[in-house]
């Protein structure tokens, strides 16, 4: 299927000089636009990454001062309940303390506490104390504003004290939109851990200074911990491929790196130790180059249309006198009365035309001198080879009938000497004239009754035939030749049991075919090919010598009688056997 389609695109290109013209000049000029427009957008490409490239870096490094600033500010809100009065007073209170001094104490902790709540503005959602000591645990938020007491240190608090941080920036997974900043209370002297202070904050607190990197469908936003994890984003999902690389990359920032499909910036922020991640796609850079490319492709349509109009108007008035000097030598047929064209030109053109009408004339007054001779030299040899039958075949035949009249009864020996009679009878009439496939069949059953009486029981013999063919026209001694040269080359060189079939059917595509098999010695591959390459060219020389019509000969014929496109195919195996295929047109007597 490939090779049919490359055939049709390349042949015309092949077997016309137009063709060609037109394609080299469209070749000229549309190969220099397409490497200019292809370098104007790679440098639009490169200028536009590199830009990119400066532009977010800049932007990551002052975004990520401005979110530590932020971060910082809330860190201020945790000291000021660290160092306030009501905290230390609460932490240094005495044993065996009066109720009402409790009492006083835990309400200047909740002052302390709401001070910080409601100066932290709308994007301070909630305020946690918790004392390791007593488990006592300070809640304030928009809906909750107590103090209880519980069993057991939450969960949060003892993942700090196990690893042993100080502060930790998480997301709670029940609130995707807050982050919660974790820090804890240490004694002064000997760090130990005394509690922990939460505050919980709104991610939308943040998005002013994450809107200087830009956001939307181009570029996506994010702050990760130092593992890669996103805690928060806008624009998108973090790549795989990105988390993978953030987690193992050490460097502070700013910086970047490119994945398969994106660039991806990021900055540390002090002083919680998250990542800044912005994440913007290839793509988005490619765009840029769209249109100067759009441009550059108008350009070169123009350029191409311009160019084939060109091309095709140079190409046909250069090309057209040897176009039509081409036309009239293949229209010519030198075996007819057709006039020669005569050209009034005087350049090289008209010389040529001049020359070919001359050459053309003397041609076909050779041809039909030649023609008459050879036709009437085969057409005697034709008749003088199907006078003759093989003389072995011959001599074969008659000892077989001297000792088939010794030893078998009359009717027996007169069967094979009336085979022997109608073959000859056959061979001799008409041996210039197109026979049908039935008398064909007819003579090859007299030449198997003889053999199949030579070789008895050795020789299995099959046929089969489609009735619809029997009336189709075949040159005369086509079958029984081919069945000879199966005995003589291919049957007589094997031992044991020999098998012969003759097929013939009707096949749509092709007409009649015709298939001769036997089980001989075959032949070798280099013997196949050199017989085929025979086969398969148009025969010059028809006739051969020797005593009888041989594969050549058939092919020969059949060129003769059909035209070229009629072969004599063949395929054979060493040890194995022989096949030889006809292909003939369904051509009905009459």
């Amino acid at each position: 299927m490939f090779g049919r389609l490359r055939q049709r695109v390349i042949d015309p290109f092949k077997t016309s000089i137009r063709n060609k013209l037109i394609l080299t000049m469209m070749l000229i000029a549309v190969i220099p636009v397409v490497v200019v427009t292809a370098l104007a957008a790679e440098n639009s490409r490169t200028s536009m990454e590199e830009q990119v490239i400066s532009t977010s870096l800049s932007n990551m490094k002052w975004t990520g001062i401005y979110l530590g600033e932020q971060f910082a500010r809330l860190n201020n809100l945790i000291y000021s309940i660290q160092i306030s009065p009501g905290l230390t007073d609460y932490l240094n209170r005495p044993e065996g303390e009066t109720p009402a001094s409790h009492f006083t104490a835990q309400q200047n902790v909740f002052n302390t506490l709401n001070s910080v709540y409601y100066s932290g503005g709308n994007h301070l959602v909630g305020v946690i104390l918790y004392l390791n000591d007593t488990g006592t645990l300070f809640t304030i938020n928009s809906m909750q504003n107590d103090v209880e007491t519980v069993s057991g240190m939450p969960r949060v608090y003892r993942d700090l004290l196990t690893q042993n941080k100080d502060f930790i920036v998480e997301t709670p997974p029940s609130a995707p939109d807050k982050l919660r900043l974790i820090r804890s209370i240490n004694r002064f002297e000997n760090q130990e851990k005394l509690g922990y202070i939460s505050l919980d904050v709104l991610w939308s607190y943040f998005d002013q200074s994450m809107s200087l990197l830009g956001e939307g469908k181009e570029q996506s936003v994010f702050v990760t911990d130092l593992n890669g994890r996103v805690l928060y984003g806008k624009g998108g999902v973090l790549p795989e491929n990105a988390a993978a690389a953030l987690s193992k990359s050490k460097e502070a920032g700013p910086g970047y790196f490119r994945t398969d499909g994106e660039f991806v910036f990021y900055n540390t922020v002090e002083p919680v130790g998250l990542r800044l991640v912005k994440v913007v796609p290839i793509a988005f850079i490619n765009e840029s180059a769209r249109a100067t490319m759009n441009y550059g492709l108008v350009v070169g349509m123009i350029s191409v249309a311009v160019s084939a109009l060109f091309a095709f108007y140079f190409a046909w008035k250069t090309t057209k006198p040897i176009i039509g000097l081409a036309r009239a030598m293949r229209k010519l047929d030198l075996t007819k009365g057709q006039a020669f064209p005569r050209s009034r030109r005087k350049d090289e053109i008209g010389l040529l035309e001049a020359n070919f009408a001359t050459m053309g004339e003397r041609i076909r007054e050779h041809i039909n001198t030649e023609y008459r001779i050879r036709l009437e030299k085969k057409t005697a040899e034709l008749k003088a080879l199907q006078s003759q039958i093989n003389p072995h075949f011959l001599q074969n035949t008659l000892q077989l009938i001297g000792g088939m009249i010794f030893s078998q009864k009359p009717a027996e020996s007169y069967e094979i000497i009336r085979s022997l009679s109608e073959m000859f009878r056959y061979i001799v009439r008409d041996p210039d004239r197109l026979a049908t496939l039935r008398a064909e069949l007819e003579h090859l059953r007299h030449y198997m009754n003889i053999q199949q009486q030579r070789f008895g029981k050795r020789l299995h013999y099959e046929l089969g035939v489609s009735e619809d063919v029997l009336d189709c026209r075949i040159p005369k001694l086509t079958l029984q030749p081919l069945v000879e040269n199966a005995f003589v080359h291919g049957l007589d060189h094997k031992a044991g049991e020999w098998r012969l079939e003759v097929a013939i059917r009707r096949e749509p595509a092709v007409g009649v075919l015709i298939m001769i098999r036997d089980n001989g010695a075959g032949m070798a591959p280099e013997q196949l090919n050199r017989l085929r390459s025979q086969l398969n060219k148009d025969l010059e020389q028809v006739w051969t010598q020797g005593t009888s019509i041989g594969l050549i000969n058939v092919a020969s014929r059949i060129q003769m009688y059909f035209g070229a496109e009629y072969k004599v195919d063949m395929n054979s195996q060493s040890g194995q056997g022989t096949c030889v295929t006809l292909h003939l047109p369904e051509q009905k007597e009459g």
